[in-house]
């Protein structure tokens, strides 16, 4: 008998380097950790723990390829392959603390390198092209946290050190159009036009035009962002990581009520919806970290993608899924569709 047994599963189905995903299999003949190991595209991955029907490990470095195949070695056997899908890393050495932003002209994509509150970077705000070449912006903003683009297809972004939100012209202007917004993090434009911005001491505020921005909703102050997204339906759907495992995440009707949509997550960051309208989040659900996809009823949660120290995510018009972790950007092709602005 093939000592190596056969993988008949892998949860979950997608990863980015550093995630943990638990391998099913039966007949593996365990005897000691010394004599057996798990293969990603013939990477030898740490295992965190082993049994005779469950492996779980860490997915190894970078990948070229986005299907990668598992196996298993065991005192000489070797399993027959498992693929599975690895995001591919198209930019690093950033700092991002939220979601990044596409383009809704060109499928460019908007990301950040923000640094601690009060931090000043050279360059803060960066391009990603369709070609993967990362361009520059001359556009200079203090900590920019949320990212978002209006109907009209113009670039906002907050800058939390001082709780104004700015519009990006031409990738070389800032022009501040809103003050007094707190800790200003979240960002996020409905249908209408009108700009919503999350301030994590607990203010959603809504601003129409040029007007002075007014609270739509209060909620318990973050530890560290307001994270904000629009449903299909309209609703405001908001996360606010805490100090527990066991987060809430807010839907905020149109007048400003809000309900808990969802209760269960650890540390709830960066949100976005597909177009049936469920929606993902990067977090932590049952111990296990990446991106939660939870039903558009709020019924039924799993964990879809496996991966660490993610704080926000979004689609592409391709159907891509793009994944910030603190200092790199993913991207997994996975034929979902979000809801980007027409």
């Amino acid at each position: 008998m093939n000592k190596a047994g056969r993988i008949i599963g892998v949860n979950p189905p997608f990863a980015i380097s550093g995630g943990e995903v638990s391998i099913e299999c039966e007949n593996f003949q365990i005897a000691s950790y010394d004599d057996f190991g798990v293969f990603f595209d013939g990477q030898k991955a740490r295992v965190v723990a082993a049994s005779s029907k469950r492996i779980l490990a860490i997915v190894p470095d970078v990948f070229d390829l986005v299907d990668v195949e598992i196996h298993l070695e065991n005192q000489g056997d070797r399993s027959d392959g498992f693929n599975i899908k690895v995001g591919k890393k198209i930019a690093d050495n950033l700092h991002q603390v939220a979601n990044p932003a596409v383009d809704p002209k060109n499928n460019t994509v908007i990301v950040t390198r923000s640094g601690s509150r009060g931090q000043k970077f050279p360059v803060t705000l960066l391009r990603i092209e369709t070609d993967g070449f990362l361009t520059e912006m001359a556009a200079d903003v203090m900590n920019p946290t949320g990212l978002a683009y209006d109907p009209n297809g113009e670039l906002f972004v907050t800058n939390r050190a001082d709780g104004e939100v700015f519009r990006i012209t031409q990738d070389e202007d800032a022009i501040p159009v809103s003050f007094e917004l707190g800790i200003a993090t979240g960002l996020a434009f409905n249908r209408e036009g009108e700009m919503f911005v999350g301030d994590r001491s607990g203010t959603i505020y809504r601003v129409r035009g040029f007007e002075q921005a007014e609270s739509f909703a209060v909620l318990e102050p973050s530890v560290s962002a307001f994270h904000i997204a629009f449903a299909p339906d309209g609703r405001l759907f908001v996360s606010a990581p805490k100090l527990s495992s066991f987060d809430d995440i807010y839907a905020i009707d149109a007048v400003g009520f809000e309900n808990v949509f969802f209760r269960g997550l650890g540390r709830p960051q960066g949100l976005a919806f597909d177009k049936q309208g469920n929606l993902y989040v990067a977090a932590c659900f049952r111990g296990r970290h990446g991106i939660v996809k939870v039903s558009s009823d709020g019924a039924t949660c799993e964990l879809i993608v496996a991966g660490m120290n993610i704080v926000g995510l979004c689609f592409t018009r391709k159907g891509e899924m793009l994944i910030a972790t603190n200092d790199a950007i993913y991207s997994l092709p996975l034929g979902i569709y979000g809801t980007l602005l027409d």
